[in-house]
C-alpha cells in the first residue's frame, strides 16, 4: 500500500510590531510608536534561522505560496524583503507561480516602497482599508486616513501590482447601512481583484472586549450583510469564502490552501504551523507554535532549545472538527472524498451522523460534497456542533 499523498506546502511569515496596537485586534502585535526603528537585521537572522530549523519537516516540498502578515509587515524595508526571499529560494523549490502576499498599513508606508517591495519578489498586496471614513477608522483606533488608503493602492498599480486585496470591516461602531454601503462602493471603484469583507467582533484579551464600543444593532448587522453580498457580487466579485470575494482566478491560493487543510511552515515570533506526516493510517498532524514575544524570539537564536514554543500531534478524533472548521468556510465545499483522506474517517459515517443538519438545512444535498447550504454559512458554529458529535 502507498503513502498517503501529503497536501501542499504554505510558508507563513509573521512580523510582529505595528506603530500602535489596535483595539480590536488580537493578533500578535505589539506597538511601537511612529518614530522607533526595528530590528531588521537581527529579525531577518532569527528568521532565517527559524526556517532553517523547519527544513525537515518540509522534506524538499514545493512552496506554493508565501503570505507576510503581521503586525504590520509594511513597517520593514524592501531590503528586508528582498534578501528574506533570496534566503527562502536557496532552500527550497518554489512553485513556478508562487503566491508571495505581504500585508500593508496605509498609515506605514514611504513614497517608492511599494515598488521596491514589487523588486524583491512580492506579488500580491494585501493592504488593510478597514474603511474609508474618518469616524470609523478613528473609533478603529487606525493611524491612515481615507486619503492615505486611496493614495496606497494608486502607488500599488503604479508599482506594477496586479493583485490586490483590500480588507474591509462592516458592523464597525455608529455603522449604518449607507455608510457600510459607501465604504463597498469606495473599494470597489478602486478596482480591487480580492476583497476581504467581514464583520467587526469582540474577541478577547482586547481593548474592545474589555470597554465594548455601542455597535449596529442585530437586524442593521443583517441588512449590512445582505445588501453588501448583493453588492459584491454584482461587481464581479464572487464569494468562494465566508468573508471573501474574488474575481476569476484571482483567489487567495494561500488562505485557499489553509482551508482546504493543506500544510504550512510559520516562522516568526508566535508563528503557528501545520505539518503533516505519514503514519500507520493515513496521515498524522502536528501543530506547532513559536516564542511569542519578539524579544525572547530574538534571544532564540542563540538557545539550543530553538524556536518553537510548543508542538501537538492533533488526536485523531479531533480531526473531524478540525477539518471541518477550515472546509466548510469555502462557499463550494469540499469532495466527500477529501473527507476521508484528511481525517481517516469513512464518508458514510458522517453522512449518517449528518442527518440532523440537513433537516435542518445547514448542508447542501450532495452526497458526492461536504458542503454548507448558504444557511449553513450564517450558521456556521450550529453545523461545527453537529460535526463535533461525529468524533
Amino acid at each position: 500500500m502507498s503513502a498517503p499523498r501529503r497536501p501542499p506546502l504554505a510558508l507563513y511569515v509573521h512580523v510582529p510590531w505595528c506603530v500602535r496596537k489596535c483595539p480590536y485586534c488580537d493578533f500578535n502585535s505589539h506597538g511601537v510608536g511612529g518614530g522607533a526603528s526595528l530590528p531588521e537585521d537581527n529579525y531577518l537572522q532569527a528568521l532565517i534561522g527559524d526556517l532553517d530549523a523547519d527544513l525537515p519537516l518540509a522534506a524538499g516540498r514545493e512552496l506554493v505560496s508565501v503570505f507576510i502578515g503581521g503586525g504590520t509587515p509594511s513597517l520593514m524595508s524592501a531590503d528586508f524583503y528582498a534578501r528574506l526571499l533570496e534566503a527562502l529560494a536557496a532552500r527550497l523549490p518554489l512553485a513556478r507561480d508562487i503566491e508571495i502576499t505581504l500585508e500593508a498599513n496605509p498609515g506605514t508606508l514611504e513614497r517608492g516602497r511599494f515598488a521596491g517591495y514589487r523588486r524583491a519578489g512580492i506579488n500580491r498586496l494585501s493592504i488593510g482599508v478597514q474603511s474609508f471614513q474618518t469616524p470609523q477608522l478613528e473609533a478603529l483606533g487606525r493611524i491612515h486616513s481615507g486619503d492615505d488608503a486611496l493614495a496606497a493602492v494608486a502607488e500599488a498599480r503604479e508599482a506594477g501590482f496586479d493583485n490586490l486585496n483590500l480588507d474591509l470591516m462592516h458592523g464597525l461602531p455608529g455603522q449604518t447601512p449607507e455608510l457600510a454601503l459607501a465604504d463597498l462602493d469606495r473599494a470597489l471603484a478602486l478596482g480591487p481583484e480580492h476583497l476581504s469583507w467581514y464583520q467587526l467582533t469582540l474577541e478577547p484579551n482586547t481593548a474592545f472586549h474589555s470597554d465594548p464600543p455601542a455597535l449596529p444593532r442585530e437586524e442593521v448587522l443583517w441588512d449590512i450583510q445582505d445588501l453588501g453580498h448583493e453588492r459584491l457580487e454584482a461587481a464581479g466579485l464572487g464569494r468562494y469564502e465566508i468573508s471573501a470575494y474574488a474575481r476569476p482566478g484571482r483567489r487567495s491560493r494561500h488562505n485557499l490552501n489553509y482551508w482546504r487543510f493543506g500544510d504550512y511552515l510559520g516562522i516568526g515570533a508566535g508563528a503557528h504551523g501545520k505539518l503533516s506526516q505519514p503514519a500507520e493510517q493515513g496521515l498524522s498532524i502536528e501543530r506547532r507554535w513559536k516564542t511569542r514575544q519578539p524579544e525572547a524570539y530574538l534571544r532564540r537564536r542563540r538557545d539550543p532549545r530553538g524556536f518553537v514554543a510548543g508542538r501537538m500531534l492533533v488526536p485523531t478524533e479531533e480531526l473531524p472538527l478540525e477539518f471541518a472548521m477550515n472546509a466548510l468556510r469555502l462557499v463550494e465545499g469540499v469532495p466527500m472524498a477529501s473527507w476521508q483522506a484528511h481525517t481517516g474517517r469513512p464518508p458514510a459515517e458522517l453522512l449518517q451522523r449528518l442527518v440532523e443538519a440537513r433537516k435542518k438545512g445547514l448542508l447542501v444535498e450532495d452526497a458526492e460534497r461536504l458542503q454548507a447550504s448558504p444557511r449553513g454559512l450564517l450558521f456556521l458554529n450550529e453545523l461545527l456542533a453537529l460535526i463535533d458529535e461525529t468524533g
